[in-house]
């Protein structure tokens, strides 16, 4: 009678490992696998006869042995259960994705626990890793990550343009003021104009005048350095921050975005359209009390250039 209540409850809990939706994985001390369920033979293909008693690293490479050791190790020696979330590592056991047609994911997304098993006398001779597909969770996670990275993103861009909105641009310009307050450099600015822009609108209408704009605005892009911070201020008006640079080599560099854009010819609806830029440049300067008095320095040098002719570049104080 005791025999068939045993074989009664050990066939209970054969159809339980096998009807659970969770990946079960018994090692011993030598990662030798003593138990492996319904679940991961049918995402690994591997029989329960054909894995037991076998290393799961020689059947698995990809497990960082390394790694899983570090993890078990304490789950053997303290008793003490661990917790591994899809987030800290994707997987432990490359699993292909349950719905690999309507599923972004090209793999399984796993959390992973370890648990020890502990004998009669109280010795962890095994462990028990438990895999849970979570890839619907994480695909998910990800899917709300990835729109609100790009909803802040679009939060800091120009739509017409695609580079820096004023907004944005203005909050990483009173961060740089306040860096150089606290250890004073050499950061420049520089304020940029479209010369008589307004006859462009009027010559060519309004869609000539936001294509010149957005060339305008990819030829600051290509021209300055991948540190320097570039945005549309306004209308037809850009700024540039230059971290670190002084405003004798800042010339430099507005010059150079002057000069191209008196080359460039823009083809709009069989019209070719040339324009120029006036540009001011200022230098930080401890005097200053607030970053919108840096700003209204390079503002004043662009009046200058204005005032001058345009299509030059003036130094604040020159």
């Amino acid at each position: 009678m005791q025999d068939m209540k045993d074989l009664a409850e050990m066939h209970w809990k054969h159809d339980l490992l096998g009807s659970i939706e969770v990946g079960i994985v018994v090692v011993d001390r030598h990662y030798q696998v003593q138990v492996w369920n319904l679940f991961m033979e049918n995402h690994s293909n591997i029989a329960p006869s054909a894995i037991r008693d076998k290393s799961l690293f020689e059947h698995f490479p990809e497990i960082d042995e390394t790694w899983l050791r570090a993890k078990a190790e304490p789950v053997f020696s303290l008793k003490s259960p661990v917790f591994v979330i899809w987030e800290q590592r994707p997987y432990l056991f490359r699993f292909g994705a349950n719905r690999p047609i309507t599923s972004p994911s090209q793999f399984m997304y796993q959390n992973i626990t370890i648990f020890p098993l502990a004998s009669l006398s109280g010795q962890v001779d095994q462990v028990c890793i438990v895999v849970y597909d979570v890839t619907d969770q994480a695909v998910s996670k990800q899917a709300v990550d990835n729109l609100n990275d790009e909803l802040q993103r679009l939060s800091r861009v120009d739509g017409l343009t695609g580079i820096y909105n004023r907004r944005y641009w203005e909050e990483q310009f009173d961060r740089e003021f306040k860096r150089n307050l606290r250890t004073p450099g050499e950061s420049s600015v520089i304020m940029l104009d479209i010369d008589h822009f307004k006859k462009i609108n009027d010559n060519y209408g309004h869609p000539a005048g936001d294509e010149v704009i957005r060339q305008l605005a990819q030829l600051i892009e290509d021209v300055s350095r991948e540190t320097d911070i570039c945005g549309r201020y306004g209308g037809e008006e850009f700024a540039i921050l230059l971290p670190d640079t002084a405003s004798a080599n800042v010339m430099v560099l507005a010059q150079r975005i002057r000069a191209s854009v008196e080359k460039l010819k823009i083809e709009y609806e069989q019209h070719t359209i040339s324009f120029t830029v006036s540009l001011g440049i200022a230098q930080f300067n401890t005097a200053f009390g607030q970053h919108i008095q840096w700003l209204e320095e390079a503002d004043k040098a662009l009046y200058q250039a204005k005032k001058n002719g345009r299509n030059q570049v003036i130094i604040a104080g020159s």
